[in-house]
């Protein structure tokens, strides 16, 4: 899905990248734990947190992450801001808590980025 329908969705509110919602994202991962991120997000997904402070945008730079989604309607500082404008890295804001988010975006047909890899490694054991 585009980052568009994604926005649309959730009521979201672009911060910043209004030029790229044309990206499509097609996995998400939910975490407020950076070393969860790093551990297990992949490049190319939908990053959904409640965290607005640098260590995210950074975190999602280093990972390839397409997008940030800022959620629970936390304030976003103009550090957090000015960082994902100047490493190009969109940022979606939403009122929805997490869980709302990660399941409203699921039902419309976007995975997990574990889940992937969880599906390839089940064809590999078949």
């Amino acid at each position: 899905m585009r980052l568009a329908d994604i926005r649309d969705i959730l009521n979201a509110k672009v911060i910043s990248g209004e030029e790229k919602l044309d990206i499509e994202i097609t996995t998400a991962f939910g975490a407020d734990l950076m070393s969860d991120v790093l551990a297990f997000a992949r490049s190319g997904c939908l990053l959904i947190t409640g965290l607005s402070n640098p260590q995210a945008v950074r975190t999602a730079y280093a990972l390839d992450i397409s997008a940030i989604l800022v959620c629970r309607g936390k304030a976003l500082t103009d550090k957090f801001v000015n960082i994902a404008r100047e490493l190009n890295i969109p940022i979606l804001w939403t009122q929805y808590i997490m869980f709302e988010v990660c399941g409203r975006l699921y039902q419309e047909g976007l995975i997990g980025c574990v889940r992937q890899i969880a599906d390839t490694e089940d064809k590999r054991i078949a």
